[in-house]
């Protein structure tokens, strides 16, 4: 699995994983649960990851989308 974003605002990881959906890109949002025990206060980013031969495309896809703070 490789990290392709990280980020607090669930807007953006929502709008990520449709995106990623659409193009019949599987992805697993991590941290999920770990964020929401600490109160959701952005201490512990979440990260959004897919497996590694996708990880190329995903993150093309995630910049011509816009999305700032595309990992790789």
């Amino acid at each position: 699995m490789d990290i392709i974003l990280r980020s607090n605002d669930p807007v953006a990881l929502a709008f990520a994983q449709a995106l990623l959906a659409d193009s019949e890109i599987a992805c697993v949002l991590l941290d999920q649960h770990t964020a929401a025990l600490e109160g959701s206060i952005g201490a512990i980013p979440r990260r959004l990851c897919v497996a590694d031969e996708d990880a190329s495309e995903a993150r093309d896809l995630l910049r011509a989308a816009g999305l700032a703070g595309v990992e790789g």
